[in-house]
């Protein structure tokens, strides 16, 4: 019986690579939205993110409303969008009432501009507490005109890097 060989090390860490690249197309999104006129067109952003991440910032009472993760969707209704080099900051409306938030993009575990239907998933990133599942509620979304629920992670042109990794 012949031995099984072991795949290579991959030692470059070419997934990791491809979502930091990937992480850039958020980043490059969220400096058109932070521009004059803001976001173009009908285009608006549901944001996924791990409220426990290293370097997620937030009002204690908000963070603390969504243990795993939170959705915050960016249409009419943000201020303040900074997005830096290493996370973004924004201002949105919870129950009325104004909120600021920072979170690092590789905090972030899915991005979709539904007006395109174009999304990304990304694996989630370390977390200080055991998360206590992935099919936890996504967060409150910012008051805006948008649809009530977030779409389907597998919604048309989703690109997730699962296709990729060997089984």
């Amino acid at each position: 019986m012949a031995q099984q060989q072991k795949p290579p090390e991959d030692l470059m860490n070419y997934e990791a690579l491809a979502q930091d690249a990937l992480r850039g197309v958020v980043k490059a999104a969220l400096k058109v939205a932070a521009a004059p006129g803001g976001i173009p067109g009908d285009h608006h952003f549901y944001i996924t993110f791990r409220t426990k991440a290293p370097g997620v910032s937030g009002p204690p009472d908000l963070l603390g409303k969504y243990p795993d993760e939170m959705t915050i969707v960016m249409q009419h209704q943000y201020w303040d969008l900074a997005p830096g080099e290493t996370f973004f900051s924004v201002t949105l409306k919870f129950g009325g009432s104004p909120k600021r938030l920072s979170v690092p993009y590789a905090a972030v575990t899915r991005f979709f501009d539904p007006h395109v239907q174009f999304g990304l998933q990304f694996e989630p990133p370390p977390v200080d507490v055991e998360p206590a599942g992935m099919d936890a509620p996504a967060g409150p979304e910012a008051d805006s005109d948008g649809p009530d629920e977030p779409p389907e992670p597998d919604a048309p042109k989703v690109v997730s890097l699962d296709q990729f990794r060997k089984k």
